[in-house]
């Protein structure tokens, strides 16, 4: 429509000023031509004859919002919304004003809201501040849930070989709970932070639980899906509760699995989100605003190399522990471990351990699995079931190979060409490519 439109429109509100219908043809003109101030006044008018009318209400926002005169326009939706708090414009249009004054936090709550009476509800424009793509919802915690805090029952007499690793957890975690005197006479701190590294499969995560269990602690697992949020600044305070929640329940250990997923190397990412996280992790590790003296942090990877560099600074995670397949000792008790309880001959676990070099715990579980299966196979053909033999378990051994050669392979690359700091040593010695 053009400007002689909008004069015929005005000419005619002369002589009918009460005509409702000409004066809201006059302000959606002037709306769309972008006389935003014209049009609210009109819409002004009319709601002086109908002032609860919610769809003029709407768009004489819609005018405050495109005027750029948010504070205003915050009001009147405020009062629609009052009105009706199920009408999905008013709440879009609420989303954008709140983000343009920057309350994103209140932004994401009526987005929500937003989503709910809609969940196919698509904005670009918001997704592209409030959301954070391919994550997951918000999770619930609970101090009294028995499956997040935990007080396991295994011990390290529970986990098969390790000792070198054991020692060094007793010497960081487990003696300056039993002799705190000594240690706060040299300025030592209770607590601090282990990574542990290494093949997927070979005990971290076991090894974590069996040093809580060994101390008479309280134990939280935290996995990738307990922080990440697709809210933006969710992640964050996801993660700020978690090590609150620690801090409440010393000695607590804390065991994030997989914490390269949440602490990559800032600098490979391009997400500002992201970062905040990793900053938001190091504040929580430093204990900046909270005390973490009695919090024990225990982060485990497979790929230590993705691990922001700033994680092991001193105060953080200081302590860095390679976790090796399992010598040919700890297969042996691996393999006692897998078989205590099963019909059994006269079992060569020298024999046993011997053979399946390089293999991880959980490979070594595995044979155990694929030994039974083949006696059970065996038993539904002849129906009587036999023990197992040193041989079912050398023939389950030859079908199955180690999960760890791919990352080995992986991990030698890194270790032979980007090993400055002499971090990767303990894999070229375990190669045997370093004295």
């Amino acid at each position: 429509m053009d400007i002689n439109r909008i004069n015929d429109l005005r000419d005619a509100l002369l002589y009918s000023p009460d005509n409702l219908s000409l004066r809201k043809m006059l302000a959606s003109e002037l709306k769309n031509i972008g006389s935003y101030d014209e049009a609210i006044v009109e819409y002004k008018e009319i709601l002086k004859k109908i002032p609860d009318n919610q769809e003029i209400m709407l768009s004489m926002v819609d005018c405050y919002y495109k005027a750029g005169r948010y504070s205003t326009a915050i009001v009147v939706v405020e009062n629609l919304i009052s009105m009706n708090e199920d009408n999905p414009e008013a709440l879009v249009l609420y989303t954008r004003l709140l983000i343009h004054e920057n309350n994103i936090e209140k932004a994401i709550q009526i987005y929500q809201r937003v989503l709910i009476i809609d969940p196919f509800f698509v904005d670009d424009d918001i997704d592209a501040v409030l959301r954070i793509s391919n994550s997951v919802s918000e999770p619930e915690f609970s101090d009294e849930d028995p499956v997040f805090i935990e007080r396991p029952s295994i011990t390290f007499s529970s986990v098969g070989g390790m000792e070198q690793v054991k020692k060094e957890i007793e010497l960081k975690i487990i003696a300056p709970l039993k002799h705190p005197d000594l240690y706060a006479a040299y300025g030592k701190k209770i607590g601090g932070g282990i990574l542990l590294y290494g093949p997927p499969g070979c005990g971290k995560t076991h090894l974590a639980k069996a040093t809580a269990g060994q101390i008479d602690s309280k134990f939280i697992s935290v996995g990738i899906n307990d922080i990440l949020d697709m809210w933006m600044g969710n992640s964050e305070k996801n993660l700020h509760q978690i090590f609150e929640t620690a801090r409440r329940n010393k000695p607590c250990v804390l065991f994030f699995d997989e914490i390269d997923a949440l602490g990559a190397s800032r600098s490979d990412m391009r997400q500002s989100s992201g970062k905040q996280l990793i900053n938001q992790f190091l504040s929580e590790l430093d204990g900046i605003t909270s005390d973490n003296e009695g919090i024990l942090v225990l982060g485990a990877t497979n790929a230590p190399w993705h691990l922001d560099a700033a994680f092991r600074r001193p105060g953080r995670f200081d302590r860095i522990i390679f976790v090796s397949p399992p010598d040919v000792k700890s297969r042996e008790e691996i393999l006692k471990i897998h078989l205590q309880g099963k019909p059994l001959e006269k079992i060569s676990y020298d024999s046993l351990s011997k053979a399946c070099d390089k293999f991880s715990g959980a490979d070594l579980k595995a044979v155990v699995d694929i030994a039974i299966e083949g006696k059970l196979e065996e038993a539904m053909k002849t129906g009587v079931p036999s023990p197992l033999s040193t041989s079912d378990i050398l023939k389950a051994i030859k079908k199955h190979v180690p999960s760890t050669q791919e990352w080995f392979v992986k991990a030698r690359n890194y270790a032979l060409y980007a090993n400055d700091s002499g971090l990767y040593d303990d894999i070229l010695r375990y190669l045997n490519l370093k004295k």
